[in-house]
């Protein structure tokens, strides 16, 4: 992993990355229906801290709530799987923000219920 200006990495030299830990450290990748489980494991995650830290739930007694972390986990795990299926997720996810932006482009801002002057 190189190193750029505040330690960030792109999106293609992280699915790189994943998979180089995975093939290696890792051994081979899990199947596409285990990923599939574990991603929904670790979004799960997310939104048991989430409820805990703006929702009414009180966290239990030692209980790790370290959002960043299961964030993280979920962008890990959505690489693996867009590696296994040959997806460039660079390319998948500049696609998907022209997408709305030419679909949605005033969509939100004509929603009666987005706009304060109901």
């Amino acid at each position: 992993m190189s190193k750029r200006e505040g330690n960030d990495i792109g999106i293609r030299e992280a699915q790189r990355t994943v998979d180089e830990w995975i093939t290696t450290v890792g051994v081979r990748y899990f199947s596409p229906l285990t990923n599939m489980a574990v991603l929904t494991e670790e979004v799960g995650e997310v939104a048991r801290i989430i409820a805990r830290t703006d929702g009414e739930q009180s966290a239990k007694k030692g209980e790790k709530l370290d959002l960043a972390d299961e964030l993280a986990d979920v962008i890990w795990v959505v690489m693996a799987i867009a590696n296994q299926h040959g997806i460039d997720l660079a390319d998948a996810l500049r696609n998907n923000i022209l997408k709305k932006s030419v679909r949605d482009c005033e969509r939100h801002s004509l929603n009666p219920k987005l706009n304060n002057n109901k």
